[in-house]
């Protein structure tokens, strides 16, 4: 940093802001971000965007591109009254992991908040979309804006075809079943969502023919596969058993013609996307906090902020890190940008400046010096409850008061069984990382069995974990919807 402590020019004076102001404070962020950070990033796509374009944004998921849906325009008026009763504010910023990295900034931030997003988003946020082995995995940034054109003039396409309401009813059962159609433990089929426009063609003959073999079937409805072994056989042949629902639909169901089947894959391409940002939400957030406060820190150490700039930078900051007390009216919980926060600045003062505790916590890391390495490595190969499980610091756990209760079912109240002391920190840790678990907390729904040759009654099975059934009312809800495009009765078998 000593060729950047030389310059003593603020980079602005004052809130507001213009387009070569902005690319002056872009080019500086950028320096410490690559130069001293050593991020690995996207190239970023900077966009100002008015209050009623970030609450478009909003109701389409966050995206540029996006095919109608009634639900999207339902939550853009729920949005837009909330935030003119002044109910909801608006995000600073929206980031869409994409390549390149687009950002939205909102026109009415300041100067300084400009910086803070930039920061944040564009380097942050970046850094962890490209290198986290989650993202690099189940997502394309590359193919996902063309993916995305190409889905909302399918879809239209579709709506001029068949009729909107078709597709319409169609649309609503695919987003009903979208939280149990992601592949959570394999790799999905094709990793490229920028092949799909020029498989579709091919797809669509191939799976014609197949659709063939299914009502040719139609006339043989008293075959069934009566014995354990063809069974067996049957249920390997269909991979089952399956856990992406609108998957394996998409490649049987008897009734739907190959342009539904195309919806439904466009359907779930969208929800596996989405995915790796729920199980990473502390680290990701914690990822771009701990860069932006990192690099507003060093323009300001090198006089390219004002002291102004930077006390406006850090009550922004401070706002979004604030942890309600678990009896506050507001606490919602743990907030994931403020313990991904804290535990990423305690890697780095665990690096440069531990304790005995810290030594003897975290022996491999523990006064190394190397904490931009140790967190690289972290933002790349771990995810919410991995991170937490490996890092989590009895430090962090007393800054935070943690404590673990459990709820048993066959008692009136709750019980503490550990707290932020050396018998607990084992157990709090535990308790936390698999609070954070999402594979944990959705319903394990999977397809079990099916006989396309004898009653084609589609079988499902729930797994039950920590003892929390099924909701009667959404379960009911969520069998109707894929009974709608199967053709034929769904049910559970236990």
């Amino acid at each position: 940093m000593a060729d950047r402590t030389e310059v003593r020019v603020p980079l602005f004076d004052g809130a507001e802001w213009d387009f070569e102001t902005i690319q002056r404070s872009f080019a500086a962020i950028e320096c410490v971000a690559i130069d001293d950070l050593e991020l690995d990033v996207y190239p970023n796509q900077i966009e100002i965007i008015s209050y009623q374009q970030m609450l478009d944004a909003y109701s389409s998921t966050g995206m540029p591109l996006m095919y109608r849906h009634w639900s999207f325009g339902k939550r853009f008026v729920h949005e837009e009254k909330a935030y003119s009763k002044g109910a909801n504010g608006l995000a600073y910023e929206i980031v869409i992991n994409s390549d390149p990295c687009i950002s939205y900034c909102l026109e009415d931030n300041t100067m300084a908040l400009q910086v803070l997003v930039i920061a944040h988003a564009a380097f942050g946020h970046n850094h962890f979309f490209k290198n986290n082995h989650l993202f690099r995995q189940w997502s394309d940034a590359q193919g996902i804006l063309d993916y995305l054109d190409y889905a909302r003039g399918f879809i239209a396409q579709c709506e001029e075809q068949h009729g909107e309401r078709e597709v319409e009813q169609l649309l609503d059962a695919a987003h009903a079943l979208m939280p149990s159609s992601v592949f959570r433990h394999r790799r999905p089929p094709h990793s490229s969502l920028a092949d799909e426009r020029t498989r579709q063609r091919e797809r669509r003959i191939e799976e014609e023919r197949a659709v063939h073999y299914l009502w040719d079937a139609f006339d043989h409805p008293t075959q069934s596969s009566k014995t354990d072994e063809e069974a067996r056989k049957r249920k390997r042949e269909m991979g089952l058993p399956e856990e992406n629902l609108l998957y394996f639909v998409e490649r049987h169901s008897p009734i739907l013609e190959s342009w539904q089947r195309e919806v439904l894959r466009i359907v779930r391409n969208i929800a596996q996307y989405f995915y790796p940002q729920r199980q990473t939400k502390v680290m990701n957030e914690g990822c771009a906090c701990f860069v932006h406060y990192y690099i507003t820190n060093e323009l300001h150490r090198a006089g390219l902020l004002t002291d102004g700039a930077m006390l406006e930078i850090l009550h922004s900051h401070t706002n979004v890190l604030t942890q309600p007390g678990f009896d506050a009216p507001n606490a919602m919980g743990i907030n994931p940008y403020a313990l991904g926060f804290a535990m990423m600045q305690d890697i780095q003062r665990i690096c440069t400046d531990p304790t005995e505790e810290d030594r003897e916590w975290f022996p491999d890391i523990a006064g190394s010096g190397a904490w931009r390495d140790v967190l690289k490595d972290a933002w790349a190969n771990y995810r919410d409850e991995s991170f937490v499980q490996q890092f989590l610091s009895p430090n962090v756990m007393r800054r935070f008061r943690m404590f673990s209760l459990t709820d048993d079912e066959g008692k009136p109240f709750y019980t503490v069984d550990a707290i932020h002391d050396e018998r607990g920190y084992h157990q709090v840790r535990d308790t936390l990382a698999h609070g954070f678990d999402v594979s944990e907390h959705d319903p394990d729904i999977q397809i079990v069995d099916v006989d396309l040759m004898g009653d084609r009654h589609l079988r499902l099975n729930h797994s039950v974990r920590n003892g929390v059934p099924l909701n009667k009312k959404a379960s009911e809800a969520t069998l109707g919807y894929l009974q709608q495009i199967w053709g034929f009765d769904v049910a559970f078998e236990n």
